[in-house]
Formats: structure tokens, C-alpha cells, sequence
């Protein structure tokens, strides 16, 4: 298998609405997709870490995204889609910080397509955010 490095694009054409930390088009020509499952604030015992705060449920969601691209020789720098899912909007600056942090931890900062979406419940009803991802190389 070839291990060249997936050539990405971040766009955002003029004629959509500038983006707040994320990118409208990323364009990738590369040789593996990854695709990750949807990850939340639980630590591998399945404990929710951060309790009821978004802040820390996020960070924890990060850690475990971070932990699934290692496990496939890959960073925050190789994602190029998340769906993020959030029971309360109103916690979207929370997110939005932890977020930031997550994706400024490589060089060059990745803006990847970013959808987010408010939802009723998640698997659980102590959880407040899920994100999956799709990384390319």
C-alpha cells in the first residue's frame, strides 16, 4: 500500500459566508480514508469524564478522536470531515474553545468541513456531545 501523504485543500469561496474555525470545501486527493465512529466524553471504561460540563465532555471526545487516529499512524492534521453532535446549542462557545485548541495542536492549524447539529439525545443520557471524523492520507 502506498504511504504518500493525501494532498488537502481548505476553501472557502468568497461567495459563501466566512466560517468560524472551519473550512466550506476541503478538496482531498490522497490514498486512504479513515472513517471514525462517533466519539464522546467516556474514557475507556465507559465512565463519562467532565461530567455535566460541555468543556470537559468535549475535551475528553478530542482525547478519544486523537487516540483512534494514532491508532492509524495519523493527527488532528489528517482530518478532513467532522460531524460534531450537541444536545444543547447554547454550550456552542464551549465547544467551540476545546475545538479550537484541537485543532491548532498541529502545524499547519487543519480547518476541516465541520457539520454541527443539535440533537434530542445521544447514546446516553449523560452525554452532551458526540464527533466523528474522517481523516485522509
Amino acid at each position: 500500500m502506498p504511504t504518500d501523504t493525501a494532498v488537502v485543500r481548505y476553501l472557502n469561496p468568497p461567495a459563501l459566508e466566512k466560517p468560524p474555525g472551519y473550512s466550506h470545501v476541503v478538496d482531498v486527493r490522497g490514498n486512504r480514508l479513515i472513517f471514525i465512529a462517533g466519539q464522546a466524553g467516556v474514557d475507556a471504561s465507559g465512565t463519562v469524564v467532565g461530567g455535566d460540563i460541555m468543556e470537559g465532555q468535549a475535551e475528553q471526545a478530542f482525547r478519544n478522536l486523537s487516540t483512534a487516529l494514532e491508532s492509524v499512524g495519523c493527527t488532528a492534521a489528517n482530518l478532513v470531515k467532522l460531524t460534531v453532535f450537541v444536545r444543547d446549542m447554547g454550550k456552542l462557545a464551549d465547544y467551540r474553545r476545546v475545538r479550537d485548541r484541537f485543532f491548532n495542536s498541529v502545524s499547519p492549524p487543519v480547518a476541516p468541513a465541520v457539520t454541527l447539529v443539535e440533537v434530542s439525545r445521544l447514546y446516553s443520557e449523560r452525554l452532551l456531545i458526540e464527533i466523528e471524523g474522517v481523516a485522509a492520507v
